[in-house]
């Protein structure tokens, strides 16, 4: 109707021609009482002439339009694409810049003669931490593609996780307690393995003393895994923002380490695993993390939806 509209608008002079002609021929051949016949004849070949003059004017408007919609989708799918781009620029500039700490300091650890192994191995972890998350980073936006929905071992996912941070637990000599987790999962093991592997970084970065517990929890139709430690905690303002990407809140801030990509991710992977994270914190007291996995519900044809 709009497309109509602004044709209406553009060709005013040629859309009152045929009315217009018409009208005086009827009154010229009122006032000369002119032979009505020959006139509704060059009557109706006037408004068969305007008319066809009319349907061509209109079909070329419409052409131009949809040129021009089509050079501006163009323009905005470009736009898209430079965002995106210019988003993973930036990503991997700050990227860069925070696995140069690691490096640096296994460098400097290297460089001593007396070589301290456990420091040496934190450093490591923190390097390929870092790059894990690169890597799912740039698989994100396919991840769909990439997707198996099957039975999980949750113990197994959950030992795999801890192992991996094993030489952290011992360096800041925190302990570590897993409680029922005797439980088969309906996820995709790789992409949860990712999210646990994130989630226990991050407790680990800000818990200085005490532990992490990592429990499991049954309702009706649900599971739910907890992941609760003794850490320093999450300020109240900051916990709106808390999945937002980029945010690293006061406690990243602090630690000048943090790159506002993880908890993000890890919130983007459950939601398209049809799993649901939630953040509990009070600031000084310990952060419990839980992902609630309904189970009965999550079916592989979901994924399609995602």
């Amino acid at each position: 109707m709009e497309k109509q509209n602004n044709f209406l608008i553009h060709h005013i002079p040629l859309i009152i021609y045929g009315p217009v002609i018409t009208v005086t021929i009827l009154v010229v051949a009122t006032l000369y009482e002119l032979n009505f016949e020959y006139i509704g004849y060059f009557i109706a070949f006037i408004l068969l002439s305007w008319g066809g003059a009319v349907s061509i004017q209109f079909l070329t408007y419409r052409k131009a339009q949809r040129e021009v919609l089509k050079e501006i989708a163009g323009k905005v799918e470009d736009d898209l694409k430079w965002e995106i781009v210019k988003e993973k620029e930036d990503f991997f500039a700050m990227w860069a810049h925070q696995i140069k700490t690691p490096i640096a300091a296994l460098n400097l650890l290297l460089q001593s003669e007396d070589v301290n192994v456990k420091e040496c191995r934190q450093e490591t972890i923190q390097i390929e931490n870092y790059v894990e998350m690169a890597l799912n980073y740039l698989r994100f936006d396919n991840m769909s593609n990439d997707l198996v929905l099957e039975p999980v071992c949750l113990e197994s996912i959950v030992k795999e996780a801890v192992k991996k941070q094993a030489i952290v637990f011992i360096y800041k000599h925190l302990n570590i307690k897993l409680e029922n987790m005797d439980y088969v999962v309906l996820s995709d093991g790789k992409w949860l393995s990712f999210v646990l592997d994130q989630l226990l970084s991050n407790a680990l970065k800000y818990t200085k003393e005490g532990g992490i517990t990592i429990s499991g929890e049954t309702g009706e139709d649900t599971f739910i895994l907890k992941i609760t430690d003794t850490g320093v905690g999450i300020r109240s303002e900051d916990m709106p923002k808390i999945f937002s990407k980029g945010f690293t809140g006061y406690n990243g801030r602090m630690d000048k380490k943090a790159s506002g990509i993880g908890l993000y991710l890890c919130k983007g992977v459950c939601d398209k695993l049809g799993h649901r994270l939630e953040i509990e914190s009070v600031q000084g007291a310990g952060t419990t993390i839980s992902i609630l996995l309904n189970m009965d519900k999550i079916k592989k044809d979901d994924l399609t939806k995602m």
